[in-house]
């Protein structure tokens, strides 16, 4: 490598990291709409330590390049191992991967624990390829569903048992989620066929939708407006059509909206 091929390949490193940086958080990454700015700052952090070492050794790379290039009379010099360096450097990656690894359980401890008390209930179900969203009504309980019972030409896309007495004030909607400005909500997540992923990518949130399981996850909206709902698992040939959006308004007219 010659001194100007040295001085290229450590340009390069640089502007690279600094383009994707600006690019993921100005155009990837989009901003923040609910409580969970844990996740953001994990991110960051992860980008900061990540970055910091990509460019480190990539700039001392390009250093010896540069340094230890080939020239007339040069004798290459032979070595083995150092232990010392060895042990040094893989301590300090390991204190670093478990500095990241006891912040992660605690972010996913605090993202996966119980919802508040107050938080509003409403039911995901994923079918190929649409989002069917429940909200129990004022009784506060869902109707029973019975997968025998699904019929998609009637619209009983979740196998709603109408003769239970909880099912008859369920609100149904498809592919559309609303949720009140600053109120925590419950999402209990359900497949009717194979395995989806709810993705909120304006929440931060992400969560496997099960076959035969409920899963649940919870969350607080910050910012009202109309946001994207992505499946994030390819779930056949329709799987580009499966979205949806997410409406957050004020509880009033979140009130007036399920009194329509």
């Amino acid at each position: 490598m010659s001194k100007l091929q040295g001085l290229l390949f450590a340009l390069a490193t640089l502007v690279l990291v600094v383009a994707a940086t600006l690019l993921f958080t100005r155009d990837w990454l989009p901003p923040l709409v609910s409580d969970r700015a844990a996740i953001d700052n994990a991110i960051w952090v992860s980008l900061l330590v990540t970055g910091v070492v990509f460019i480190a050794t990539n700039l001392l790379l390009a250093w010896f390049g540069f340094r230890y290039q080939d020239a007339d009379g040069a004798k290459a010099s032979y070595w083995h191992d150092n232990p010392k360096l060895e042990w040094s450097w893989t301590l300090a990656t390991a204190v670093v991967m478990l500095a990241f690894l006891f912040n992660s359980l605690s972010l996913w401890a605090d993202i996966h624990g119980e919802a508040p008390e107050d938080a509003m209930l409403v039911e995901v179900t994923g079918q190929q390829f649409r989002w069917v969203v429940r909200y129990p009504g004022p009784d506060g309980a869902f109707g029973r569903t019975d997968a025998t019972l699904v019929d998609v030409n009637a619209e009983n896309y979740i196998g709603l048992d109408e003769t239970d007495p909880a099912a008859g004030d369920d609100v149904m909607r498809i592919n559309e989620l609303h949720l009140v400005e600053d109120h925590p909500v419950r999402v209990q997540l359900r497949s009717t066929d194979v395995i989806h992923s709810f993705f909120l990518p304006d929440f931060r949130v992400k969560q496997d939708a099960m076959p035969g399981l409920t899963v649940e996850t919870w969350f607080v909206p910050t910012e009202a407006g109309e946001y994207e709902i992505a499946c994030a698992e390819h779930c056949g040939l329709g799987h580009y059509r499966m979205r949806g959006f997410v409406h957050v308004v004020s509880a009033q007219e979140h009130a007036r909206a399920l009194a329509e």
